[in-house]
């Protein structure tokens, strides 16, 4: 594994500290379910928690930097250039329902490139990250993209609603930022989901890339509304095919 730059080095170390927080929280979330009032308030905390604890590692670290936030929005800084992306828990229904499956996601925005990403999974201690020309990686290994070329091998990953019944295999997880990283490392073979913020997909985008798959063209500057189709190179095309006649 080539060495990782100093600011994905802040970003793992940031995920790391906020995780502790998470997994804790998490814990009391079963207790909070058999109540009447149920886990919603707690789930919020957990999240402004969180986030308040990735942007103050960010920030010692890198005080110039602007920052895109799911709690605080768009804060613009003296360094326009470079934009960290941050979603503390992306899978809040999971988390609220005591699932573990959910992930901590920062990225790193340069010129309207996402150069670094970063995926933790806290409960399952998985963590995935790529720089822009070094690889993707799922703790420190190497991943690739699939490599299946039969659609009826593949298993996709969605959260859209369709009125028709599909005639390929596909899964609803509930958590973007892992559906995007579960194609990095080959272990679904494409994802395809409408109406996505730009912190559920950033870090996605590139360890995609890296990983050797493919992503159709997404407006870094659009916050809201965006549309995502990733996939391995060999299924990509059979992929759109699908998503036009579902």
């Amino acid at each position: 594994m080539n060495s990782i730059s100093p600011n994905l080095n802040i970003m793992i170390k940031a995920s790391e500290k906020a995780s502790k927080v998470l997994i804790r929280d998490f814990g009391e979330i079963e207790k909070l379910q058999v109540s009447k009032k149920g886990p919603n308030d707690f789930v919020t905390n957990s999240d402004v928690k969180a986030e308040k604890i990735i942007i103050n590692e960010l920030k010692k670290a890198k005080p110039n930097y602007s920052i895109i936030s799911e709690e605080d929005g768009f804060k613009k800084n003296k360094d326009s250039n470079n934009t960290w992306i941050i979603d503390p828990i992306d899978g809040t229904v999971n988390f609220l329902h005591g699932i573990p499956h959910f992930a901590i996601s920062i990225a790193l925005k340069s010129n309207d490139e996402i150069i670094s990403g970063l995926i933790y999974d806290p409960i399952k201690d998985e963590m995935f990250f790529a720089e822009k020309n070094n690889g993707a990686f799922f703790n420190n290994h190497r991943i690739r993209v699939s490599k299946k070329s039969e659609i009826n091998d593949c298993l996709f990953a969605t959260d859209q609603n369709h009125k028709r019944d599909p005639n390929f295999t596909f899964r609803k997880f509930g958590c973007a930022a892992l559906d995007m990283a579960y194609v990095a490392s080959g272990r679904i073979d494409g994802y395809f989901q409408k109406n996505l913020n730009i912190w559920d997909i950033a870090a996605g985008i590139i360890l995609v890339k890296e990983a050797g798959g493919v992503i159709n063209k997404i407006d870094l500057d659009k916050i809201e509304n965006l549309e995502v189709v990733a996939s391995s190179t060999s299924i990509n095309t059979k992929l759109w095919e699908k998503i036009d006649n579902f």
